[in-house]
C-alpha cells in the first residue's frame, strides 16, 4: 500500500512524523554586517517547525561563494552562532533541520567577492542572467554578471576543504545534518552539465570528469560529520542560469549510481515546473522519464521538489515516485502547511514582492489557522 503523505518514515538516525518538507528558500534577510542569521530568521524557521524536515536556505560556505545580497553564511563565528539561534528555536519547537551548503560559482557580482575579484566558475563563459546586489543606497538591485574566473585545479581543491569545514560548522550550530546544494544552475551543477563546464582537465569533458567536484565534496563531508547527516540536492534537466546538459539521462544516472556508494540521509531532486521563481511552461517532458530513471536507481529515500500542492503530492506519493515532497512557496505563506494539508484548509497565498529582502512583513506575519 502506498504510503500517505501523513505517514512516518525514517530519515538517516530520525524518525520524521510525516513527509511534508520545507524546501530550501532563499529569502535574503541575514543581518548586516556579517551575514548573520538572528533573531527574526529564527521565528521564521521556528513558526514553520511542524515541517518533517525544514531544509535551511542556501548558505554561502565562504564569502566567495555568495552570489545575492543578505543571504547567510556558515562560514564565521557570528554565523555558527546565529544559527545556533535558529536551530535551537526550531528544535525548541519540536522540528528538526539540515542546513543547506552553497557556493554559488559564477553567478555572484565583483561587489559580494573577497577583495572585488571575479566570480569563479568551471569555464570563462558569460552568465545568461543577473545576480541580486546591494547599490551604493544600501537597496536590493538586479545586476549583470561578469564573466567569470576559471578555478585551477588548486582553487578547486580550497573549495572542497570550504565544504568541509562548513559541515562542521553547520553541527557545531545545531543542525541534524546538511544538504549539499548541487543543482539550480549554481558552482556544482555548473561543473555537471556540459553547457557551463568546457574544461579539458580532470575536471570537464566526460561525465565521470564532471561529476568528480561534486563527488569530491560528498566524500569529504561525509568523511566529517557521517553518512547519515548529509544529502544532496539536483536539478536535472534545469535550465535556470544557462543550465543544460547533452546527455542528461546518463549523467544524472552516472551521479545517482556513485552517490548510492554512500549511506546518505536522502537524494533531493527538483523537478523543472520551475525556473528560478517562475513556473516553466516550455519544460522537456523527457524530465519525467529521467525523475523516473533516477527514483529506481537511488537505493535511498528520495525527496522531491518543484511546485507541489496537496493533490499532486498525494499522486506522487500514490505512483512511488517520491518518499517525501518538499514544499517551497506553500511554506512561505502558511507557516503551519502540514496542519492545513491534513485538514484540507484554505491557504494564504504568498506575496512575491517581498520574496527577497526586508523584514517581517511578508515574513513572519502570515497567520496560522489558529491565530
Amino acid at each position: 500500500m502506498a504510503p500517505s503523505l501523513f505517514d512516518p518514515i525514517s530519515l538517516g538516525d530520525m524518525q520524521l512524523p510525516h513527509r511534508v518538507v520545507m524546501a530550501p528558500l532563499t529569502r535574503s534577510r541575514a543581518e548586516q554586517p556579517g551575514n548573520v542569521p538572528g533573531a527574526l530568521n529564527a521565528e521564521y524557521y521556528r513558526q514553520r517547525a511542524s515541517a518533517s524536515l525544514i531544509i535551511s536556505e542556501a548558505t554561502q560556505i565562504s564569502r566567495q561563494g555568495q552570489g545575492y545580497a543578505w543571504t547567510p553564511g556558515i562560514h564565521s563565528r557570528e554565523q555558527i552562532e546565529g544559527w545556533r539561534l535558529v536551530s535551537d528555536a526550531v528544535h525548541q519547537a519540536g522540528g528538526r533541520m539540515f542546513l543547506q551548503l552553497w557556493h554559488v560559482g559564477r553567478v555572484s557580482h565583483p561587489s559580494l567577492q573577497p577583495g572585488g575579484s571575479l566570480p569563479v566558475a568551471p569555464s570563462a563563459m558569460q552568465v545568461p542572467g543577473q545576480t541580486f546586489i546591494e547599490d551604493d543606497n544600501g537597496r536590493g538591485v538586479w545586476s549583470d554578471i561578469p564573466v567569470p574566473h576559471e578555478l585551477s585545479v588548486d582553487e578547486i581543491c580550497n573549495i572542497v576543504a570550504d565544504y568541509r569545514q562548513a559541515a562542521r560548522n553547520a553541527m557545531e550550530a545545531g543542525m541534524d545534518g546538511v544538504e549539499i546544494h548541487a543543482g539550480n544552475g549554481y558552482l556544482l551543477d555548473q561543473f555537471i552539465n556540459s553547457n557551463s563546464n568546457q574544461r579539458r582537465d580532470g575536471y570537464g569533458q566526460s561525465i565521470g570528469n564532471r561529476a568528480r567536484f561534486l563527488l569530491e565534496v560528498v566524500k569529504a563531508v561525509c568523511e566529517e560529520i557521517g553518512e547519515q547527516k548529509v544529502a544532496v540536492r539536483l536539478t536535472p534537466m534545469g535550465r535556470f542560469m544557462g543550465m543544460g546538459d547533452d546527455t542528461p539521462a546518463a549523467t544524472f544516472g552516472y551521479i545517482v549510481s556513485e552517490l548510492n556508494r554512500w549511506r546518505l540521509a536522502y537524494l533531493h531532486l527538483v523537478e523543472p515546473a520551475i525556473v528560478g521563481t517562475q513556473r516553466d511552461e516550455d519544460s522537456n517532458p523527457a524530465w519525467d522519464r529521467i525523475i523516473r530513471q533516477l527514483r529506481r536507481s537511488w537505493n535511498g529515500v528520495l525527496i522531491l521538489a518543484g511546485g507541489y500542492d496537496l493533490h499532486s503530492a498525494r499522486r506522487a506519493l500514490a505512483e512511488g515516485r517520491a518518499d517525501l515532497i518538499a514544499f517551497g512557496r506553500l511554506f512561505i505563506a502558511n507557516p503551519d502547511l502540514p496542519q492545513r494539508l491534513r485538514q484540507q484548509s484554505r491557504l494564504n497565498a504568498p506575496d512575491s514582492s517581498s520574496f527577497f529582502g526586508g523584514g517581517a512583513a511578508g515574513y513572519t506575519d502570515y497567520p496560522a489557522l489558529n491565530a
